[in-house]
């Protein structure tokens, strides 16, 4: 059995070519197991979509079933399919009510053979034979006559027989022949029982039982013996056929069960996730994520489950694809407002940014430093942004902060060397002890400011690492000049 959708759109193609009234069963086959592919694969193309949304940080929206041009064509076919059946249903309704009216006018003639209270044996016998023989060559009547013509057609026949009183040769005659020929009915439909197809046998039982309505009437002691070999052969298949459908539908019920199950698995595992509005109150990603691969496990398990019973198909479908799609808007819900706020963030940080680069390009001053120190702080404030932002921004702005803080360093350096050597200087023409101390005093001061900058600075890269480093240099040497002012005061 093919499970390629082409092939299944060229075997419908070959049936349709087909009489389509005997072809039904096959054809709702063949649809079935190709709109069974066919979903398949949109739900495949989604889960797809899904996961290439989730890998770009994104969230799948209005996803809407990829155009299939083999599907289209299917449909085109199966429209094709219906006309010719109705065409041919339409067809068949004229053709049987005029085989009604056809073999009505024959009973009418019968009943008149069969109720005179005179006959011409040998000219109505001929005349009964005529009818019946045009009688065998009208097709079917409307189902629900059918059976009562035939009723009144063998008890006209069976009156006829009766009245004429034809003769014992005659008579046995035909009873010979119908015997042959209901005999042969009998062995046609013993050798069904080893068709393999159930489905096949009971169509094919059906056409020898109309065949069998059509056979006149055979010698009175063989008929009830005759009939219960048909009967019998039959029953047989009539119960092949019951028991296939009655297996059938228990494989369907126990496919209703699976997906009832699956459904209460599906709220097992949501509701509970739920505030009294029925909204999730899911807030991390991970938790996200577990939940999917849960929800797409299911509905793995779900498509591998064949039909449940036509009355409840449907709507257990229903109510599974509410709980999936409730969800799955759910999640798309939840990953859009995320990255909303990663929008928000990053629009905050390219400000942040815009203000570093404004400070490094400005004048160097204690404020700028200041001020530079607290957008470091702001900057740890700020949430993430969309991962294939983050790292660019991030290294934007701390190279800014590093340039900033790598000029401040040298221009204090700098400075720093030139007050050292203005210190000397007055420490050798000098020793007045009130500039000591004064000297003395700047230098706590300086200490105390370059410690308390240390503290806010936090670059992480490779040269942020050696300013921290310089600037404890700085303090240390610092300190070593306080302790050099202190030993000249203690001096004093």
């Amino acid at each position: 059995m093919t499970n390629d959708k082409l092939e299944l759109l060229n075997e419908l193609k070959a049936l349709v070519e087909q009489n389509v009234n005997e072809v039904k069963e096959q054809v709702e086959d063949v649809k079935s197991r190709f709109y069974r592919l066919y979903h398949d694969e949109q739900a495949a193309l989604k889960d797809a979509a899904e996961k290439a949304a989730q890998e770009a940080g994104e969230t799948l929206e209005n996803w809407q079933p990829v155009l299939d041009e083999t599907e289209q064509a299917f449909k085109e076919v199966l429209n094709t399919y219906k006309q010719k059946r109705a065409e041919l249903q339409k067809q068949l309704e004229q053709e049987q009510a005029q085989n009604l009216l056809r073999k009505e006018n024959i009973l009418a003639q019968m009943k008149d053979m069969a109720q005179a209270e005179t006959a011409d044996v040998m000219g109505n016998l001929q005349k009964m034979r005529d009818l019946q023989a045009e009688w065998k060559s009208i097709g079917q009547v409307p189902a629900p006559k059918a059976q009562e013509i035939w009723k009144q057609y063998q008890q006209y026949q069976e009156q006829f027989y009766d009245l004429v009183k034809i003769n014992i040769e005659l008579r046995d005659l035909d009873f010979k022949k119908n015997l042959e020929m209901k005999t042969l009915l009998c062995e046609a439909a013993e050798k069904l029982k080893d068709n393999p197809s159930i489905v096949e046998a009971s169509r094919a039982l059906q056409q020898l039982h109309d065949e069998w309505a059509e056979i006149g009437p055979v010698a009175r002691e063989l008929r009830e013996d005759l009939w219960n070999r048909f009967k019998e052969a039959s029953t047989v298949i009539n119960k092949k056929h019951q028991a296939y459908f009655d297996e059938l539908h228990k494989k369907e019920q126990e496919n209703l069960t699976q997906k009832q199950a699956l459904i209460q698995e599906l709220h097992d595992k949501l509701d509970n996730l739920k505030n009294e509005e029925g909204e999730y109150t899911i807030k991390s990603n991970k938790q996200w994520e577990e939940l999917t691969a849960a929800v797409q496990d299911v509905q793995t398990r779900w498509r591998a489950i064949g039909f449940a019973p036509r009355k409840y198909n449907q709507s257990v479908y229903d109510e599974y694809r509410a709980l999936t799609d409730g969800f799955f808007r759910a999640k798309t819900r939840f990953y859009k407002n995320i990255r909303d706020q990663f929008s928000e963030n990053l629009k905050a940080k390219r400000d942040l940014l815009k203000q570093a680069e404004e400070l490094l390009n400005g004048e160097q001053t204690p404020e700028a430093t200041e001020q530079m120190i607290q957008l470091q702080k702001t900057w740890k404030t700020i949430g993430p942004v969309a991962r294939k932002y983050s790292d660019e921004i991030w290294k934007q702005f701390t190279d800014t902060c590093d340039a900033f803080f790598n000029r401040k360093r040298e221009t204090e350096r700098q400075e720093r060397g030139e007050r050292q050597r203005e210190r000397g200087e007055r420490i050798m023409q000098s020793g007045d002890k009130n500039k000591l101390s004064r000297m003395y005093e700047q230098l706590q001061q300086e200490i105390k400011t370059a410690e308390n900058n240390i503290l806010f600075f936090t670059g992480k890269s490779k040269s942020a690492s050696k300013l921290v480093q310089d600037m404890q240099k700085k303090i240390d040497a610092l300190k070593a000049q306080l302790k050099t002012l202190e030993e000249k005061l203690n001096a004093e």
